[in-house]
C-alpha cells in the first residue's frame, strides 16, 4: 500500500513539475536571468508550492501520526550554519548552470533527453560525494552533516 501511495504522490509531483514548466531548463534559466530575458512565472509556481506546503503541514502535523508511518520524522536542527550555506550555494550554482533542480529532473527522465540523464548522473555523483564527505567527518569525530545531527520523531 505504501508503494502505491508513494507512486501516486510521485506522479502528482511529476505532473506538477511538467505542467508548471519547472522541468524545462530554458524556462528555469530565464527565471534566474533577471538582467536579461527574465521570466517571473516560476515565482508564482514557487509561491503556490509554498502556500500549499504551509497550509498542508499545519493540517498534517495536527494529526497524531502519519497515515503510512508510525511517527513523523522531522529534523531538529534549526540553525543556519556553514554547511547549510555551502550546500545551498553549491545547489544554486548547479541549478543555475544546468537549469534543472533535482526534483524537476527526475520526472523529466521520462522524456529520454540525454541532458536529463547526464544531469541525474551528476546529481547521483554529488550525493555520493556528500555521503563520502559525511562519512569522513563522522570518522574524525564531526557531526552528521547530512541529517543535521538528529531527527525528531513525534
Amino acid at each position: 500500500m505504501r508503494l502505491i501511495i508513494a507512486l501516486a504522490i510521485g506522479a502528482v509531483f511529476g505532473l506538477g513539475i511538467s505542467v508548471s514548466g519547472m522541468g524545462n531548463p530554458a524556462k528555469v534559466l530565464n527565471f534566474f536571468d533577471i538582467a536579461g530575458t527574465w521570466d517571473p512565472s516560476l515565482a508564482f509556481v514557487m509561491g503556490g508550492a509554498l502556500t500549499v506546503t504551509f497550509i498542508g503541514y499545519r493540517l498534517v502535523l495536527g494529526r497524531p501520526r502519519p497515515v503510512c508511518a508510525d511517527s513523523f520524522q522531522l529534523p531538529t536542527k534549526t540553525q543556519v550554519d556553514r554547511r547549510l550555506v555551502a550546500g545551498s550555494a553549491v545547489f544554486g550554482v548547479g541549478w543555475g548552470i544546468a537549469g534543472f533542480c533535482p526534483g524537476g529532473s527526475l520526472p523529466m527522465l521520462g522524456t529520454g533527453l540525454t541532458d536529463v540523464f547526464i544531469f541525474v548522473a551528476a546529481l547521483c555523483a554529488g550525493l555520493a560525494a556528500a555521503r563520502l564527505l559525511d562519512g569522513v567527518a563522522k570518522q574524525s569525530g564531526g557531526r552528521d552533516a547530512l541529517s543535521g545531527g538528529s531527527v525528531r520523531k513525534t
